[in-house]
């Protein structure tokens, strides 16, 4: 019978990639955890793992053991995180999913206000996935996805909480600043900032850029406060949504200019499971962001 335990092994095996690292991570000793991996072998009459010099390479009955604990250990982990918050005399946990940078932004300010209407629930952010945010929702790793990308996907249901549109944030003294509106053109020459992203989930590239062909100088950004700091001092550009850059116009010397004619437009949406949209909580967490997106719009 393959326990917990057992799971845990084979993922940080996978994770750390040599005998020793795993013990350590797992806080065990390398003769122990040897012991327990051989123990598993000899129960499932079946090879997990093969040395390659000081590594570890998971054989194909391994790596099958290594999807399921993939699946199967956050599940685990969420549900005991909620039965502590009914111990604790909470309604339960709401796990939020944020897979886009901005995303995670909105949702620190919705956060303190949607916990004060809601004071016997407690909420669990997930922002770094195994594969997607999707699959994460799907496999019951999280409760709702806030995502700005809708996939038509069965058994899924997204709810738009509100639309806004993609801008040019530049230093106030930039040649860009002084115009209304720029075209794609116009950014082939500058240094584009950007969350580290591939370009094709990027929206300034697929709906934007590539169409046109332009292709301008790029440099991936963890951090977007030091990335505003270098489009206010004048060392690049960079696109965000327009009710975030709007927060930094306010107090740094930076300025909005409109990505073409028609403007480059999205949908925030909350992503749930069929048949948990009308869930009392999943519900109020939906119209206070559909609320906070009529506040920030007008």
């Amino acid at each position: 019978m393959i326990e917990r335990n057992h799971l845990r092994i084979i993922q940080a095996l996978a994770e750390h990639g040599s005998l020793t690292a795993a013990a350590n991570a797992l806080f065990v000793t390398q003769p122990a955890l040897s012991h327990q991996i051989r123990y598993l072998e000899q129960k499932l009459e079946v090879s997990l793992w093969q040395r390659q010099g000081r590594k570890l390479r998971l054989t194909q009955a391994g790596q099958l053991l290594l999807r399921l604990a993939r699946q199967v250990l956050p599940v685990i982990e969420q549900t005991e995180n909620t039965l502590r918050a009914y111990a604790d005399g909470k309604q339960g946990i709401l796990r939020l999913g944020v897979e886009c940078h901005p995303c995670y932004e909105w949702l620190k300010g919705i956060l303190a206000e949607y916990l004060q209407i809601m004071p016997r629930m407690d909420v669990d952010i997930v922002h770094k996935f195994q594969f997607s945010g999707l699959e994460g929702l799907l496999n019951h790793h999280i409760d709702l996805l806030v995502t700005p990308d809708k996939v038509n996907q069965t058994g899924l249901n997204y709810s738009p909480l509100f639309d806004y549109e993609l801008v040019l944030l530049v230093d106030k003294q930039h040649q860009l600043g002084e115009k209304r509106l720029v075209e794609a053109d116009a950014l082939s020459g500058e240094l584009l900032l950007t969350f580290p992203v591939a370009h094709e989930r990027l929206d300034i590239y697929t709906q934007f850029l590539m169409p046109a062909g332009i292709s301008p100088r790029h440099k991936a950004m963890e951090s977007l406060e030091i990335m505003i700091q270098m489009v206010a001092l004048g060392r690049g550009v960079t696109v965000l949504p327009d009710w975030l850059a709007r927060n930094y116009t306010q107090n740094l010397p930076v300025t909005i200019v409109k990505l073409g004619k028609k403007g480059v437009r999205k949908t925030l949406f909350a992503a749930m499971r069929d048949g948990e949209k009308d869930t009392p909580y999943m519900q109020q967490f939906v119209e206070l962001g559909q609320q906070r997106g009529i506040n920030q719009n007008s």
